[in-house]
């Protein structure tokens, strides 16, 4: 029997029928998107900042930026790989225009008193930073989301629609292990770290750190993911 047309037209799964997946016609893509971009646009900035809690090494958008990878599971399981490639392209995009923006507001000539130029050194500090850290993030998060949706989408092949918790956790843990070893060895030297124990402790401590909250966020991410799927009324239609 012949895989029907659709978003991802993938083999069969072992129970002999399509992996179901929903068209972007309704506004719950829409809204995931832009909280997808808001994420990453906050937590590269707060990126520029690091942060050491007693001797943890990391970075001022830690607490964000696994919110990004939420959100990119929540996509690729209920709109298919091809859907989550263009969130992913399409998040940077916007992150690529932010950082141009910051680039030509640092530029901009400011006012010569002291108020004026305490300010322009406050915002070359927070936001000068940035396009390295975009560069870093850039790179991460297109090999990191794409082997976590990839995975995903390629489980869920196999599997259909149970082993839900499997494909987050599984896709998860890969895509953040990419992700976090491409960022951390760009974006070191932006927040400060200058030897190698030090970059050791960033990277163990974001991969744990990441992975352990996605995997405490598995039940969540599962109730909106079934929410998502009984409220949209293309999934499994396409």
């Amino acid at each position: 029997m012949p895989s029907p047309s659709g978003p991802d037209s993938l083999p069969l799964t072992h129970a002999g029928t399509a992996p179901k997946f929903a068209s972007i016609g309704s506004p719950y893509f829409g809204i995931m998107l832009a909280f997808m971009a808001v994420v990453l646009i906050l937590s590269n900035i707060g990126a520029s900042k690091g942060v050491a809690i007693g001797p943890i090494i990391t970075d001022g958008g830690f607490f964000l930026f696994p919110l990004a990878y939420i959100l990119g599971d929540v996509i690729s399981e209920v709109y298919g790989f091809k859907v989550a490639r263009k969130a992913i392209f399409t998040t940077f995009a916007l992150s690529v225009f932010a950082s141009i923006c910051y680039w030509v507001i640092i530029a901009l000539p400011g006012f010569d008193d002291e108020f004026g130029t305490s300010k322009q050194a406050a915002l070359e500090g927070a936001l000068g930073p940035v396009p390295q850290i975009v560069l870093a993030s850039l790179l991460a998060f297109l090999a990191g989301q794409t082997i976590n949706s990839w995975i995903l989408v390629k489980m869920k092949a196999r599997s259909g629609e149970k082993s839900l918790w499997a494909r987050l956790m599984g896709s998860s843990g890969a895509g953040e292990f990419v992700d976090t070893l491409i960022f951390c060895s760009i974006a070191a030297s932006v927040i400060g770290i200058t030897d190698f124990g030090t970059f050791l402790n960033y990277v163990v401590v974001g991969f744990v750190y990441k992975t352990l909250v996605e995997f405490l966020f598995v039940p969540v991410t599962s109730l909106v993911i079934g929410w998502i799927k009984k409220r949209e009324p293309s999934y499994g239609v396409v």
